[in-house]
Formats: structure tokens, sequence, C-alpha cells
């Protein structure tokens, strides 16, 4: 054996050689990701963390020598290339080794199976046993039962049909005849990127069974391709304002006590112009998520998905965990919006009854299958943060009892109450008969049901169908007796808002949106910072940066000043007189001020900026009663000069105890912009190219409406730009 290699062997006697190798970390799953436009396999990736719940990884194969397809009680397992004929005589023996069978057959390359419907009755602790495809699977994975390793399982799709074999809910909507509800893939190299480490292994199995071995076979497989659909199709299986209707049918069973809740979707359609991989690259990078996919399942159909949500996840056998979410707003357009849009998701009755209602079903599918007294809930209305929406979820642990499996935890809780509702059958049956079209995969899980006993799934949320070459995207909503019709369509709408883009998107390069006016306002302009041994000069200096000015920041040290000297050598364009502590005759800022008008340089302050300029030109400086430091406060400002393009309220972040006094300004220097109070903050002066806030505009407390950025933008533009460009007319004028 070389270095590294380990033998093994399954509960079934199948003796397995594992080699693994190390492979470069950067971008190790990228290869992949474009491979899956024509070879079957997967990736799946969570770039997304959550402390105790979520890390970041990369898994990924192509190529598995063994696919297990299923439609309603029809299984069929076929051999996909030389490799999978070695491993099939043994899967064939597992699935035949049991009595629940209508029918079996196999050959070198397929077998096929049917399994027969339940008799008599179950009690409902046992519900998961009931003869399904997932009998047939047990058994795969009992012959397969390994220790000492966690990569090796069953890696697919499971899709929302599957829970009819344990809840036979009679069918209203049609089913395309070549739906499947299962694909699953035994990978035998498997790519796994630790984050943490930042360390990639490529894992490569080989198996023997019955004296045969897959070394020295290839691994190798038939071609998958992607094609692309020459058809435009419709807006989706909903026309606008068809499922707010919806909702209000939902109103009705809410009212009879039917339903406490219900989560119907909709389909929306797009026709993709790039292929399954640059989809997925664009969904992972606007959308980050802890389960991040994207499958070829063959037959020209792709799942590309960034799903927010865990479905059942099982270690060391016995550990089941579940993070229910529900209870959703719109992202902010920056920090401070988004805590105020955390703060009024989590002061929501109808969003706290949602998850409520979830947890209490969740824990309530749990105590089917763990020790008495340990389904507890770990985490309650934890804010999550995606690239549009936030979610409260909870977080939910249990421990199996003696005789349960992670397959057992799989089922129980087939399919998660966040996409039926609650009664779940009940609210499985309004979904039958109202929504417009069949699930398919939406609404099930992907990931592996592995040899170990482990379990790790997600939701099948927030994923693109790719089937036939056309895209579908489908969303739903959390429905109480509350709702509101067309917000909950809008909701739908912003659900799918991401997929969409990621279509439409794929393989485009966006450049970054300027902020608040054009980026390149300070392209060219030198820009002279002065630094009152401030705590956020660097911030403010990248402020200016960002315009694309070339921003040099110099000290002016307590006691001593600043060297003007420096206003000759380097010849700025804009004087920025930055914040600090103290008053501005620590600094001789007078000084520093006169030197600057002197020499006609254009001067913009910031807090002991203002009250420098403020006392320079004979204005007289007030102390607060309170300092106000590190608290945002709501100002009036004028929508022009500073403030164009702002509302007249925005609020702002200040830290400062001396201010400039209103009733005791010069006449040249004209306040802009005010607190309730009446402290001033902000001025300019009424002919020279200088200006001035108290507050910092680099604070995240000024991120409300992007005001931060459009003020140095806007003193650029007025200070310097506006300066040149008057100069240039009169220059213009005098040839």
């Amino acid at each position: 054996m070389t270095s590294g290699e380990e033998s093994l062997e399954t509960a079934g006697g199948i003796k397995v050689l594992r080699r693994p190798r190390q492979v470069t970390y950067k971008d190790a799953a990228l290869g992949y990701v474009d491979r899956l436009d024509r070879e079957r396999g997967a990736v799946l990736s969570s770039n997304y963390e959550y402390p105790g719940r979520y890390a970041r990884w990369d898994i990924a194969f192509v190529n598995p020598p063994v696919a297990l397809t299923a439609r309603g009680r029809h299984v069929t397992i076929e051999a996909l290339n030389a490799r999978g004929r070695v491993l099939l005589p043994a899967i064939a023996a597992a699935v035949h080794g049991g009595n629940d069978l209508v029918s079996f057959e196999a050959t070198a390359t397929v077998v096929t199976a049917e399994v027969k419907l339940p008799e008599g009755r179950f009690a409902e602790e046992e519900r998961s046993r009931q003869p399904s495809v997932f009998s047939l699977i047990r058994r795969i994975i009992a012959a397969f039962r390994i220790e000492g390793d966690g990569n090796l399982g069953l890696w697919g799709a499971f899709g929302y049909d599957l829970a009819f074999q344990f809840e036979p809910i009679p069918h209203k909507l049609s089913r395309p005849d070549d739906q499947r509800d299962l694909v699953l893939y035994l990978p035998d190299e498997i790519l796994i990127v630790d984050h943490y480490r930042a360390l990639a292994t490529v894992y490569a199995y080989d198996f023997t069974v019955d004296g045969v071995s897959t070394e020295d076979l290839p691994r190798d497989g038939a071609e998958a391709p992607f094609v692309a659909a020459d058809r435009i199709p419709g807006r989706g299986d909903h026309e606008p304002g068809e499922y707010a209707a919806s909702v209000a049918k939902a109103v009705e069973y809410f009212r009879r006590g039917d339903l406490f809740e219900v989560v119907p979707g909709q389909t929306f359609y797009e026709r993709p112009t790039a292929p399954p991989s640059a989809i997925s690259r664009k969904l992972q990078q606007i959308n980050p998520s802890p389960y991040g996919f994207m499958f070829n399942l063959g037959g020209n159909e792709f799942l590309v998905g960034a799903s927010p949500e865990m479905y059942v996840r099982v270690t060391a056998g016995r550990r089941v965990e579940t993070c229910p979410i529900s209870g959703t707003i719109r992202r902010g357009a920056n920090a401070i919006e988004d805590e105020a849009q955390i703060r009024a998701l989590l002061n929501s009755k109808k969003d706290e009854a949602e998850l409520t209602m979830c947890s209490d079903v969740d824990r309530n599918d749990k105590s089917r299958i763990c020790e008495p007294g340990s389904v507890r809930v770990i985490g309650r209305r934890q804010i999550e943060m995606y690239s549009r929406l936030i979610h409260t979820v909870d977080h939910i642990e249990g421990r199996l009892r003696e005789g349960m499996d992670g397959l057992d935890a799989f089922l129980s809780h087939a399919w998660a109450v966040t996409v039926t509702g609650a009664p779940k059958r009940w609210a499985m049956e309004f979904i039958e008969n109202h929504e417009k079209s069949a699930r398919a995969w939406y609404g099930g899980a992907v990931g592996a049901l592995l040899f170990n006993g482990d379990v790790n799934t997600g939701l099948t949320l927030r994923t693109i169908r790719l089937k036939d070459g056309i895209a579908e995207i489908r969303a739903g909503a959390t429905l109480l007796y509350d709702s509101d019709p067309m917000a909950e369509e809008h909701e739908t709408e912003l659900k799918a808002s991401a997929m969409i883009t990621a279509i439409r998107e794929a393989g485009e390069v966006k450049a970054a949106a300027a902020t608040n006016g054009p980026a390149t306002v300070g392209e060219g302009l030198k820009i002279l910072l002065v630094d009152h041994e401030d705590s956020f000069v660097h911030t403010l200096a990248n402020y200016f940066c960002q315009t694309g000015a070339k921003v040099a920041t110099e000290r002016a040290a307590k006691g001593v000043g600043f060297d003007v000297t420096e206003l000759d050598r380097l010849a700025p364009d804009l004087l920025v007189m930055s914040p600090g502590p103290g008053n501005p005759r620590d600094f001789d800022c007078a000084r520093t001020i006169a030197a600057a008008r002197e020499r006609g340089i254009p001067i913009f302050g910031v807090c002991l900026g203002l009250q420098a300029l403020a006392e320079s030109f004979g204005g007289v400086l007030g102390q607060l009663s309170v300092p106000v430091h590190g608290k945002p406060s709501p100002i009036t400002v004028e929508t022009e000069g500073l403030f164009e393009g702002l509302p007249e309220e925005i609020i702002v972040g200040r830290y400062h105890s001396l201010h400039a006094v209103a009733g005791q300004l010069p006449a040249e220097l004209r306040v802009t912009a005010r607190t309730s109070d009446d402290i001033v903050m902000a001025l300019e002066h009424v002919s020279e190219p200088i200006a001035a806030v108290q507050f910092h505009p680099e604070s995240i407390m000024s991120l409300g409406h992007d005001a931060g950025h459009a003020i140095i933008e806007n003193a650029i533009r007025h200070l310097v730009a506006g300066r040149r460009n008057r100069a240039t007319d009169v220059e213009k004028r005098v040839v």
C-alpha cells in the first residue's frame, strides 16, 4: 500500500481501498462545476457561516459509477460505467433481500424493482418503516455500512412526491411522464474542501465484490450535456394576482380551523442563455447560503440552488438537528437599514407566530423517533441574513431512540413544516388542491445519506430546476389567518428574484454601482486629509478614495499643529480637516485654515473641522450639557450643496461635546443642517469653497440613504469640481 492508503470493509463484506491525495486548494471545486454541464455528478458547498450551525466546505464528484432513480414505487439502479458493473451485484443482493417487493429483475447493468403498498396498520412511531423506496435504500446502506469514513454514501436529490408513500394523498395535479422522485448517486471519487484548514483532498475508492475489483477500471461516464431550449416560456404557472387569490382561499381554511398555516408556492419560468455552470457561479456570488448546490441529474435535468435551510442533519449516528426558517423581511440598503428591518421583524407578532407553529410541528416530528426529553430548542428566533432577505430561525435538536437511525430521522420530517404547513397532512392536501403545477424537487431535499449512519441534507428551496432547457423557479410564503394576500404574493416574487437575476446575468461581470452620483467625481483630484489624532480618519479617507480621488493623510500633532508648508509641496485640490479629540486650539487649526485660504485651496471640515472653521471666522463654540458620543441623530438639511439628492431629514452619527453656537456665527457662514434642538450640524461659506459638517459621514450610523457617501461626493462636486468648472467658464469668456 502507498502512503495514506487504507483498507476498509463494509458490513456486507465489500472490501474498500481508500486513497487520499492532496490537490490545490484555491478554487478546487470550480473545475467540477464546469464539468457538470456535460457529466453527471454534483457540487455541494456551504459559503455561509453561523457559529454552532454552519461552517464553510465544498464537496464535489463527477461520473459516479451507480445511479438510483425512482418514480413512485418503481426503482431503477443503473451501472453508469464498468466500475458500476462491479458494484451492481452487491447492490442487487441487498435490494432483493427483503419481502416488500412486487417485482425484481437484475442484469449486468440494471436492477429494477417495484415496492408493494403497505398492508395493515402501522403505529405512528413506526411510520418510517412502512414499505417504500426507502426500504430498499435502507438495505443498501446496511450492506455498505462502513465505520471510519464520513464521505461514502448516497448523494442526490429527493423529490416532494416521496412523502406520498407515507401520506397517500390523492393527486389532483398531473405529473409529467418523465418526472423522477429520486436521483441518488454512489460516487467513488470525492473532493472534500476544508476552508478552515485551507485544505483540498480527493478521496478515491476502489471496491472488491465477490473477488472482482474496480482497480484499474476507468472513472468515466456517458455524456449528459445541457441542451438549451429554443422556445420562450410564459411568465409562470400563475398570472399576477392569482397567488393572492389562493391566499384568500386559505384564510377560509384558517377560519374553520382546518389549517393553522400553509405554504403554497408559485413557479416562474425563464429561458437561460448561459449553461448551468454559469448560473450556479452567479447564484453563489449573489446569494451565499449554507446549502449551495449544482446537480447534473441526467436526462437534460439540472438543479442549481442556494438553500438557506437545513432539512435534517444527523451526526455521530444519533444527534438529530433541524433549523426551521419562518419570518421574512426584505434586506435594507445598508447595515443601518438592516438593523431597522431586523427590529421590525423581531417585533412582528405574525412572523413570531409563523415560526412558533413551525417549531412546534418540527418538535413533534422529532418526538416520534427521539428519546423522551431529548428534543430541545437550542436557538430561538435567531437572525440569518441573505442577499435580499432576513429570516428568523430556530435551532432544534434531539437524540434518536434505540432502534431508530438517520433514515428514520430523515423520513419523520418529510416534508418540513416550513414548506408544507400545519397540520401537515391537511396542509399538503391544500397544496395539492390549490397549487397550479406539481412541485417535482421543490420542498424536498438535497444532500447525502452516508454509509456511516450520518445524514446531511438541505431543503430544496431557492432552487432553479433546469429541465429540457427551461428554468423553473418555485417560491412560497407561509400563510396565516392574518396574512395580507398581495404582501404574500410579493414575498414569493422577492424570494424568486435572486434566482431570476442569476439566470439573466449568468456569465456577466457587473460593475459596482455608483453610490449617489458618478464614482469618478474625484477622478484626478489630490486631497490632503489633516489628521487631528482621530480614531476614524482612515475610514473617512477611504470614502474620499472611493470617489476616484488620490488621498494623502498627514498628522497634526497636539500642541504643534500641522506643517503648512506641506500645502505647497502637495498642492492639494481639497483640504479636509478631520475630526479629533479636544478643541481646535489644541492643533492650531486656525493657522492651517488661514494657510489654505491664502492659497485658494477649498476646505471641508468634519466635526472638529467644523468647530475650527466656525472659530476661525469669529464664531463662538459652546459645550453640550450631555456629550453625544456614538449616537445617531435625525437632522434636518437643505437639499442642495452638501445634501443634494438627499431627503430633508436624514440620520447621522455624532461624536462631539463642542459645537458652533447658532446665534453667534458670522454672516458669511450659512447653517445648512441642524438638529431639532437647534445644534448646528453643517455650515457652508456663502462665497468661498468652504463647507463642514458636525457629524461623521463615515460612521455606520450615517449609512441610511447612503448619506455619508453622498455628502463626500457632494463636497467634492460643489467645492472642487464646481469651482474648476466655474474657472473654465471664466477662461472661455475671457478668450
